[in-house]
């Protein structure tokens, strides 16, 4: 039974016209990087970068590189869309964006995260096999059919990124409307609707739509007798994020994933009228078979029990942070704060600690990150060690932090007798030098 639902072949348009936005949308992204500006502030002008912790070997290149490298992920990108040398021209891109996003934290994004997830999945999807230069130069590549397994991949995936981000929402700060209130309010200086996003019905509509679109949007899209208006209302969703947000090519990328949802006659019928369509069913059984299901199997575990990791380790995540990248918390907190750090030389026994002066080591982003997220805070107490130490010093480092989450009250957040620069880092459990607080 499992075997004629994964390995039944059904026409292959959806994926390969995906193929085709997706490989633009990327390209837009790696060469839209260079021209806005974000390379140079991210990547450039840092003195040094917050990587994932553990990927310290992963920098940026030196000088110019990371122009040149991301205008050739940007080529890869449009290798993908018109399909040319298609499987390593997708796997190379995913290499190269995994780099990007676990070299650097100043500018994370959990769409980051989506669009590497992304990436892996369409370097093993048959998206070159029509349409492509890769089938205009060996014919025999030519497919029209693909097995169900990967629709299901697809949509599997969106549906776990969607519930956990409607689930997240359900927290009092959400359902108050202080959240929306307070990411309204860093959007009054916008022509037109400026003022409107300030008026308490509009944090409302926020507050539940935000929650009710991310829970019902896939199943909505999927049933056919709501799959026009879902998708309607899906078209607002996403150029509002666009326009209110300006998150990059991820609302763009969201409205192309509609293909994978409406009948496939309907997408052959607009996009590929000259392919022929594929009506057989029939059950392939390839020889990866034996692979398909334990892969997808992990994979889909690993999404499922990633993002509630928090739960396991003690404190609120929304105060402590452990636990809340790459689990689909999107858009539910402002973080601020107040970080000092001091040092003192150990080695000295009259020495006193000396505040340290962070714009002479920061940028401004990496000022915004290294004020309230914790795992920053530790790494600029390694990197002041490291620097002190080329200087024969023994340093240790002192933060005082008082952070402030959605607006309220400011807390101390770090233990300031702690020597950060001594500790180490805990990955799969809590850091005790952050103070932890009951669950609001």
């Amino acid at each position: 039974m499992i075997n004629r639902w994964l390995f039944t072949h059904i026409d292959n348009s959806a994926l390969i016209i995906f193929r085709v936005f997706f490989g633009f949308l990327i390209a837009a992204e790696a060469i839209g990087a260079i021209f806005t500006g974000w390379i140079k502030r991210t990547m450039i002008d840092p003195e040094f970068t917050f990587n994932f912790i553990g990927l310290d070997f992963l920098q940026p290149l030196p000088g110019n590189g990371m122009y040149f490298y991301f205008a050739v992920m940007g080529i890869f990108g449009l290798l993908v869309m018109i399909g040319f040398r298609y499987r390593w021209s997708m796997i190379a891109y995913t290499i190269m964006w995994a780099g990007v996003y676990f070299m650097q934290k100043s500018s994370y994004n959990n769409h980051y995260y989506l669009l590497l997830l992304l990436c892996i999945i369409m370097s093993i999807l048959p998206a070159g096999n029509y349409f492509s230069v890769d089938v205009k130069q060996n014919p025999l590549l030519k497919k029209i059919s693909m097995p169900r397994w990967c629709l299901l991949v697809i949509i599997i995936q969106l549906w776990i990124v969607y519930t956990y981000a409607s689930v997240a929402k359900f927290y009092p700060d959400w359902l108050d409307y202080t959240v929306a209130k307070n990411l309204m309010a860093g959007r009054a200086h916008y022509p037109i609707v400026g003022d409107i996003l300030q008026g308490h019905w509009a944090h409302i509509s926020v507050t539940y739509f935000g929650i009710l679109f991310d829970l019902l949007i896939i199943p909505l899209l999927l049933w056919k007798r709501t799959r026009f208006i879902a998708f309607c209302i899906s078209i607002f969703f996403h150029l509002f994020n666009s326009i209110v947000f300006q998150i990059g090519i991820f609302p763009y990328l969201s409205l192309a994933f509609s293909v994978f949802f409406f009948s496939k006659e309907k997408i052959h019928r607009i996009f590929m009228k000259k392919k022929e369509f594929y009506t057989a069913s029939e059950m392939v059984i390839p020889s990866y078979k034996r692979f398909v299901v334990p892969i997808m199997t992990v994979w889909f575990l690993i999404q499922i029990t990633l993002p509630v990791r928090h739960w396991f380790i003690p404190g609120d995540v929304l105060w402590t942070e452990e636990g809340h990248r790459m689990s689909w918390r999107m858009m539910l907190r402002g973080r601020s704060g107040i970080t000092n750090f001091y040092i003192l030389d150990k080695n000295d026994p009259e020495a006193k600690r000396k505040y340290i002066n962070k714009t002479n080591y920061l940028s401004r982003k990496q000022l915004r990150l290294v004020s309230t997220k914790p795992d920053a805070m530790w790494q600029f107490a390694q990197h002041l060690k490291e620097k002190y130490a080329t200087e024969g010093k023994d340093i240790a480092v002192y933060v005082n932090s008082k952070i402030s989450i959605n607006g309220k009250e400011q807390k101390v957040f770090i233990d300031p007798e702690v020597d950060l620069a001594n500790v180490p880092w805990n990955y799969f459990s809590t850091n005790p030098w952050i103070i932890k607080y009951n669950r609001e």
